[in-house]
């Protein structure tokens, strides 16, 4: 919210009943309390990462620090050849573009955490979007960035672990490795970090120099900054009152559907979302790639001749996985039309390198993007009915002055006979 003389604001916040005012009131102190939380560097991950990016990049999901050289101009008049070369030149100067500015990127987060590195500890203001969503003001470097920032930035004031926090380091470092693992129980999490102390003690004392366990994980250098915390806390006679400044983050299984699923009382969606307990926290993520594969596996069986999709659905057998359909699934309850999955998938797919011709990627990414978007219809069909209703009426209310007099809103869709006080039962609601 802005603040000073401003006389917009000002006569808004004149004509604010009190209790507005206090709904206010709310969220100002909701702000304060991000606000004044206390942040500072650490030391030793920004370390390992100064020497990883001193040394050329391309460790732990950071650039080349070198450009992809550009392709020799062919000697020949065969214009097809040519096609191809201007073609891959082309395709060279995107990826330059691309690795420049995620080098600039790059530069500016360590400039920052370079210039606080010795502070006591630092504030980050928020602030709200339309949505109610709070945000950190600097742009660069704060805790809701990347793998890069999150692995920099920890709590300025520690507090000592007790023996649930030790279980929760354990838990945080297991959803920080991923590959699955951040899909078993909580019990079976914190049995995969215990199985893993060999290579958690070698991460923290030789990161670069040793086995280099954590390069594997999915966020690497978040990954790094738990093992050289649980390794302290591992160590110390006293594991229970070591000083921990780790934040250990805990996320939604998918918002946007967890809303759908409990809107439409739906409970096949609302057990895929974790609005229900279970033995282990379901991935909904996972769920839609395995669908993916069935329909793919069908389609690979039928004739190229009279089907082309088979031809698609055997290059992409081997490439469908909870990655490769994510962002689509993610999207989806914000409206991603065909177009948009369809560059997702092509990007995903482009990163792995799947498909080298373009016309090809191109084709299998359109198959690829339409079957995920069947697998969605059929996972969540409440859902799907929901958010067409919703779009049917703002069809309706575009012309809402015109239509008023006869404006008739569509049925409401049937809804399931979900229980929503179920959603209390679900230890892993957040994730």
């Amino acid at each position: 919210m802005e603040q000073g003389n401003n006389e917009k604001q000002l006569k808004g916040l004149q004509g604010i009943n009190l209790t507005l005012f206090l709904r206010l009131e709310l969220f100002m102190n909701a702000l304060d309390t991000l606000g004044n939380t206390k942040w500072r560097v650490n030391k030793k991950v920004l370390s390992i990462i100064s020497q990883i990016w001193s040394n050329g990049g391309r460790l732990a999901d950071l650039v080349d620090r070198q450009d992809v050289p550009f392709p020799v101009e062919p000697n020949t008049t065969d214009e097809s050849e040519i096609r191809k070369w201007k073609w891959k030149v082309k395709t060279v100067k995107k990826e330059n573009n691309e690795r420049h500015s995620q080098r600039c990127d790059i530069e500016l987060k360590l400039a920052v955490a370079r210039k606080v590195k010795d502070e006591e500890g630092f504030y980050y203001p928020h602030n709200l979007d339309f949505r109610g969503r709070a945000y950190p003001m600097h742009p660069y470097l704060n805790h809701l960035g990347s793998d890069l920032c999150r692995g920099i930035l920890e709590f300025a004031e520690g507090r000592a672990l007790g023996k649930s926090g030790l279980q929760w380091l354990k838990i945080h470092l297991a959803n920080l490795y991923a590959g699955g693992v951040d899909k078993l129980s909580y019990e079976g999490r914190i049995a995969f970090t215990e199985d893993h102390l060999d290579d958690i003690f070698d991460s923290a004392d030789k990161p670069l120099e040793g086995g280099r366990w954590w390069l594997q994980a999915e966020d690497p250098f978040q990954c790094l900054a738990a093992c050289i915390n649980l390794s302290e806390a591992l160590r110390s006679p006293t594991p229970d009152i070591t000083i921990s400044h780790m934040p250990v983050h805990q996320d939604g299984s998918c918002n946007g559907l967890q809303h759908y699923a409990a809107l439409g009382r739906d409970k096949l969606g609302a057990a895929a979302v974790n609005l229900v307990g279970g033995d282990q926290p379901a991935d909904v993520y996972s769920g839609i790639a395995a669908r993916v594969l069935e329909i793919m596996k069908r389609d690979a069986e039928k004739d190229p001749q009279t089907n082309p999709n088979a031809l698609h659905a055997r290059r992409l057998i081997s490439q469908v996985d909870r990655k490769l359909v994510k962002q689509t699934v993610m999207t989806s309850v914000y409206g991603v039309t065909y177009i948009g999955a369809r560059d997702q998938i092509k990007r995903r797919l482009k990163e792995r390198c799947a498909i080298e011709d373009d016309s090809e990627l191109f084709a299998a990414a359109c198959y690829a993007a339409k079957t995920t978007l069947i697998a969605l219809e059929e996972m969540f069909e409440a859902a799907r009915s929901i958010m067409s209703w919703l779009g049917d009426c703002a069809k309706l209310l575009d012309g809402f002055q015109k239509s008023f007099p006869t404006l008739k809103f569509p049925p409401l869709p049937e809804r399931g006979d979900f229980d929503l006080r179920e959603v209390l039962e679900s230890p892993y609601f957040f994730n």
